[in-house]
């Protein structure tokens, strides 16, 4: 399956629906006995939130995790009818329509009650009460976590919420052998304990990110909330890459290039001349930048594959365009290169794009912009 391409296109991400519910069937077995939440926040990391959701619960995701509301009501208006999490809101905001929508959602302060008590209508509110076990994110700290169990105890006695679970986030689950994942586990397994004491039963525990999914079985709960490693992609980097647990990186982004010309030795490229050729060499004009999400600070490093070979851009990434050294290879405008992919044809991967510009690989893929166009492929089918 593919999305038909009526002319050909300047660069696009491609990305494999049957590699997201590998990634989701892989994931599912990693947790047995606990159920699975893919997370699709941030457009699904840069690969499209709704079609990337249908792939999840076709591979039997039972529950879907969108980061803000209107993420959260987009997936209920495409036609998901299944189990929606949602759990960032700032005051005000239209709890009433996720309320009616039958989304669940989070509260970590007695005024989230308050809040979400107001917003109801014609059905309780479900509710997941979080509490902070470490992070100093959302959620509420240990000292404050008995305040917000009576606000919550209280709402569901008169009809108006019911709670359905009990979480928080872990901090260092991409380092399983940190200390700070044991202390976390034991902060929440108190805070379940004390919410007990007030007679709360709450249906869904849940802790476990990717990394916990993945190396932390102790964490897993009820339920688990893998984000990136939906996508393929490996919390953990280069120290245990996504072959090595069995994942498969959804996305590949391909350009054509816009323009190549031969330069003699010394030539300068791009903003301050940062790089000047050692040698007489051909430059390919890729036309992406940092407006398109590719990374600045992957200057004169950022990878890239080419007839075959790997290749390195050269001088500043600009806005819309950046120049890759292409040595003496026959090159035309109008050719293709891969930027990142699965890595499985010897092409960069988000990791390697992650190692040029300091950061991590859910930033490469998620800071993909609009102007790239995402098109569906499922290799399975």
């Amino acid at each position: 399956m593919s999305t038909p391409e009526s002319r050909p296109v300047r660069a696009e991400a491609v990305v494999d629906l049957a590699a997201i519910r590998h990634n989701v069937t892989t994931l599912r077995a990693r947790a047995e006995g606990a159920q699975l939440m893919a997370v699709v926040k941030a457009d699904g990391y840069g690969h499209g939130m709704v079609p990337v959701a249908r792939a999840a619960r076709e591979a039997g995701a039972d529950w879907i995790g969108a980061a803000v509301l209107e993420e959260a009501l987009a997936l209920r208006a495409a036609g998901d009818t299944g189990p929606i999490f949602c759990w960032l809101t700032t005051p005000g905001e239209p709890l009433a329509d996720a309320i009616e929508a039958g989304i669940d959602l989070s509260a970590g302060a007695p005024w989230e009650i308050d809040e979400l008590v107001a917003g109801v209508q014609d059905r309780p509110a479900r509710v997941h009460l979080k509490i902070d076990t470490g992070m100093s994110r959302g959620g509420a700290v240990p000292e404050e976590w008995p305040a917000l169990i009576r606000a919550a105890v209280r709402a569901q006695a008169t009809g108006q919420i019911e709670i359905k679970g009990i979480w928080s986030h872990l901090a260092s689950s991409d380092e399983p052998k940190s200390p700070v994942n044991e202390s976390q586990l034991a902060t929440f397994t108190e805070a379940v304990e004390v919410a007990e004491s007030f007679g709360i039963d709450a249906e869904f525990k849940h802790l476990a990110n990717s990394g916990a999914t993945l190396a932390l079985p102790e964490t897993h709960f009820d339920l688990v909330r893998p984000g990136v490693a939906t996508y393929g992609l490996s919390p953990f980097g280069h120290a245990l890459p996504s072959a090595e647990l069995g994942l498969r990186p959804a996305m590949t982004l391909k350009a054509r290039l816009a323009m190549v010309k031969r330069v003699p030795a010394g030539a300068g490229v791009s903003y301050g001349l940062t790089w000047t050729a050692p040698r007489p060499s051909t430059l390919g004009l890729i036309p992406l930048g940092y407006g398109d999400g590719l990374p600045r600070h992957a200057s004169n490093g950022g990878p890239v594959q080419a007839y075959g070979v790997r290749r390195a851009i050269v001088g500043r990434i600009c806005m819309d365009q950046c120049v890759v050294d292409l040595g003496d290879d026959d090159a035309a405008a109008g050719d293709e290169v891969v930027l990142f992919g699965p890595g499985t044809s010897g092409e960069p991967t988000a990791d390697d794009w992650a190692d040029a510009a300091g950061t991590i690989n859910y930033e490469i893929v998620t800071r993909l912009g609009a102007r790239i166009p995402r098109r569906y492929v499922d290799s399975e089918r």
